[in-house]
């Protein structure tokens, strides 16, 4: 149901039920809407095109996905809506196109530089799914960006497919492109929280050959044959298997905060695996499988973590290989999260190819297999 009294709302489009609601009568300059759909829109996107007649003079972004949601409903072949009316937030948008993985610190500079400003408080940026490298992404928004600005948000995804995924760049979903929002003002409030709850398992190897987030050797042998050991039967189904058992990797046997890895390809060839990150040479690697109950508790966590004592609009992204572990048990994870958010918040999202987020108070990276929640408020 729609709240004339609040300044965000959520809704979604499903092909036979059509709209949920009557569009709100919220669209301004201040007006961010974020739509997140169905890999197929690209083909067919006259459900965005209306949603971006209703919206005229809004700030509309999105990307596909591997599922989306609205509170607890999740669904496939539609779109889920969140828009957030802000009095006192000026918005600005920003693209750059992204052709490979080469491009991926070059396109996050650019957007940088687009939406840089004394005033800019945080950026919700969203990606192409599959010629990303997430890591050099970040890495090209934060060199222009002062470290106060809050980085969020996530790469398309495209089920467990891996053939396209598409961003909106000017209302149309196209493919190649990296867009961001980015808020600026004293006024605006943005809490974010990001947590895994996956199991490590067997030995911990050394990351002996990788380029980028190209994997070639561990423990000096190549990283595909052994990775394929490890799932058995399951590696006919690679890189969509691959989802059920990412690596954790870590600088040091010390270190007690290891990052999470998703394979988004494979080279039957050359026996290497590509990221959705960067993996290190030097670093430790390890294989993670699914713990159900942390799984699901790590996501009333990340909502606690990102949100504040008023309501808000939350925009969750989570990693599609929790979807394809959770299976039945995925509306869970989503109860979870609006559980744990204060009384009369809304949330809507997607599962992705990769989340991006800080890690507690530190710096923004990419985070695979996780839930990853944006905040949004205004004083």
């Amino acid at each position: 149901m729609i709240r004339t009294d609040c300044p965000f709302q959520t809704f979604m489009f499903e092909p036979k039920q059509g709209w949920s609601c009557p569009f709100p009568a919220l669209d301004s300059p201040q007006t961010l809407v974020v739509a997140f759909g169905a890999s197929s829109l690209i083909d067919d996107p006259a459900p965005m095109t209306e949603l971006r007649r209703a919206f005229p003079s809004s700030h509309l972004i999105g990307c596909s996905t591997s599922g989306q949601f609205v509170g607890d409903r999740l669904f496939d072949g539609g779109i889920a809506v969140s828009l957030f009316r802000f009095r006192r937030t000026r918005l600005a948008t920003a693209y750059a196109p992204i052709r490979s993985a080469e491009d991926s610190f070059r396109a996050g500079d650019t957007l940088a530089r687009q939406l840089a400003g004394p005033d800019l408080r945080a950026v919700f940026v969203l990606s192409d799914g599959l010629n990303i490298n997430g890591s050099e992404l970040i890495r090209g928004l934060s060199a222009s960006l002062p470290q106060s600005v809050v980085i969020t948000g996530g790469l398309a995804g495209d089920g467990d497919r891996f053939k396209r995924t598409w961003v909106l760049r000017n209302g149309c979903p196209e493919s190649g492109f990296v867009t961001a929002v980015g808020f600026h003002g004293r006024h605006i409030r943005i809490g974010h929280g990001s947590q895994g709850g996956w199991d490590v398992f067997g030995p911990e190897r050394i990351v002996t050959r990788a380029k980028g987030n190209v994997l070639y050797e561990l423990d000096n042998e190549p990283a595909l044959p052994l990775y394929k050991r490890y799932l058995g039967e399951l590696a006919s189904g690679l890189p969509s298997t691959a989802l059920l058992f990412p690596l954790a990797v870590r600088p040091a046997r010390q270190s007690d905060h290891p990052i999470v890895r998703t394979v988004l390809g494979v080279n039957e060839q050359d026996g290497s695996m590509t990221f959705a990150g960067d993996i290190t040479e030097g670093h430790l690697a390890q294989l993670m499988r699914a713990n159900f109950d942390r799984l699901i508790s790590a996501s009333a966590e990340s909502a606690k973590t990102a949100s504040e004592a008023s309501p808000c609009l939350a925009i969750a992204v989570s990693c599609v290989g929790r979807r394809l572990i959770l299976g039945e048990r995925t509306e869970e994870e989503l109860n979870a999260v609006l559980e744990s958010l204060p009384a009369g918040s809304q949330v809507a999202g997607y599962y992705s190819y990769g989340e991006i987020s800080p890690s507690g108070i530190g710096d923004c990276g990419l985070h695979n297999q996780t839930m990853t929640l944006t905040t949004f408020s205004e004083t």
